[in-house]
């Protein structure tokens, strides 16, 4: 029996593949014979996923692609894909059997055409521009005459050797070449790493840290100088701390790092003289501003001396000037004298004349100690006149008190009723039979116990019967 079973009479002995066979059979085939691929088109229907895959299609008058960029090789591409961008795409052509479809999968790409290059660094541009990047308050000045300049270019290119022949020329100075890559993969992560790495250098280290930073190549294509449009070297360059002076290229050439530092300069060799002044020109400042310093001195002290001349002239003379002052201060002197013995012989009489008008205070202690004698006994007299007042007050009070005391009712035969607790009891109502009661005389107190039923009437008196002796005569 056949593994796959073959359709019609018999009339050809093809195989019936399945879908799923001729799928695989079609991907490997493909896979084999395009394992490695460029292709050119615009970028349509770009989308990122969640994963962070990225798919889109290439395209170009005649004929679409499908292309899929996997996450990891996304995140290395250089640049940021985008809807309308003419790109070349570099990877492998492969089957996605699920939707009959063939598709490159992207492994590095790169903008095709100077025109898309153009865009996408105006792009660029804008956005930085709009963060403030390329501000003019964000500029430094140039240092006068840097004691250490620091190089960042391609240590086997024209460059170096343009600008340390320019230096020893103008004004000899220590230059800090670190060398990088100026064009290719990984060159505008080695230009932002070495302006980072000046800025990180300690001022009192083993290394000195420059005072100014040249970062320059020579020219190009615009392809040639991208390193240089690149976001990381363009914040680099901004943000440095060091002075940065950018000579990338020709005087036509303009990239993104001319506007973020400090200052352009058309090529490196000009760099090389905004960096520093030249010595001899200086030297011949220096001499002729000594000359003009020196001369102009000379003339403000002529100047002076002639004025002060002039006005010594309408002046007297100072020995005289001094001999009359000599003379009034004898005077004032010999007066000063005088006056201090008379002034001091007048202040003696008045405080002897003062002293006889005042009064001995003996007098006035007597008659003090008189009136405070008399009112001592006065207060004495008061004090005990009102303790006598008071105490007459009490005794009365006493007397009354005691004359009211219900122990003085008790003397005349009444006694009080308690309860056991010591509660009074005023009414006969509140007697119950058997209850517990004390008795209190005027000598002490007795218990007792309440016996029969509720109150009773005090009974009366009875009358006296008339006697036989009081019988009265009929008569």
């Amino acid at each position: 029996m056949a593994d796959h079973p073959i359709t019609g009479d018999g009339d050809h002995n093809l195989p019936v593949l399945s879908v799923s066979e001729m799928s695989l059979a079609l991907k490997r085939r493909v896979e084999e014979s395009f394992d490695r691929v460029r292709v050119r088109g615009e970028i349509s229907g770009f989308k990122r996923a969640a994963s962070g895959h990225l798919y889109f299609s290439l395209k170009d008058a005649d004929a679409v692609l499908d292309g899929v960029c996997w996450r990891g090789a996304a995140g290395r591409l250089g640049l940021a894909p985008e809807d309308g961008m003419e790109v070349v795409a570099t990877g492998r052509l492969t089957t996605y059997p699920g939707r009959s479809k063939y598709q490159i999968v992207v492994e590095s790409m790169d903008l095709a055409g100077e025109g898309a290059l153009l865009k996408l660094l105006e792009d660029r541009r804008r956005a930085l521009a709009a963060e403030g990047l390329f501000d003019a308050e964000r500029k430094q000045p140039l240092p006068f005459l840097p004691e250490v300049i620091g190089v960042v270019t391609s240590p086997t290119g024209a460059v170096i050797r343009d600008i340390l022949h320019r230096l020893a020329d103008r004004f000899p100075r220590r230059v800090l070449l670190w060398p990088v890559l100026v064009q290719g993969e990984g060159a505008a992560a080695e230009i932002a790493a070495a302006i980072n790495g000046f800025n990180a250098l300690p001022k009192d280290g083993l290394v000195p840290r420059p005072d100014l930073l040249i970062v320059g190549r020579g020219g190009g294509s615009l392809e040639d100088l991208w390193a240089f449009n690149e976001e990381i070297v363009v914040r680099a360059a901004a943000t440095s701390a060091i002075p940065v002076i950018s000579a990338v290229g020709h005087e036509s050439d303009t990239t993104l790092i001319d506007f973020a530092a400090d200052r352009r300069a058309p090529t490196p060799t000009a760099a090389a003289e905004m960096a520093v002044p030249v010595r001899i020109e200086l030297l011949a400042q220096v001499m002729d501003s000594g000359t003009r310093l020196v001369g102009a001195a000379n003339r403000l002290f002529t100047e002076r001396r002639n004025r002060i001349e002039g006005l010594a002239r309408g002046l007297p003379r100072p020995g005289r000037l001094v001999e009359e002052a000599r003379q009034r201060l004898d005077d004032w002197a010999e007066r000063l004298a005088n006056g201090l013995t008379v002034g001091l012989d007048r202040r003696r009489n008045l405080v002897a004349a003062l002293s006889g008008q005042l009064a001995t205070p003996k007098p006035m202690i007597d008659h003090g100690r008189s009136r405070l004698a008399a009112e001592t006994r006065a207060l004495v007299t008061a004090a005990t006149a009102a303790l006598r007042d008071r105490q007459s007050r009490i005794e009365r009070a006493g007397a009354l008190l005691e004359s009211l005391s219900y122990q003085r009712v008790l003397e005349r035969g009444y006694a009080v009723v308690r309860t056991a607790i010591g509660e009074t009891i005023a009414r006969a109502a509140a007697v119950k039979p058997g209850m517990a009661l004390s008795l209190e005389f005027q000598d002490g107190a007795t218990p007792a116990t309440a016996d029969g039923g509720g109150p009773q009437r005090p009974r009366a008196k009875p009358k006296a019967r008339p006697s036989d002796d009081d019988q009265g005569s009929l008569l």
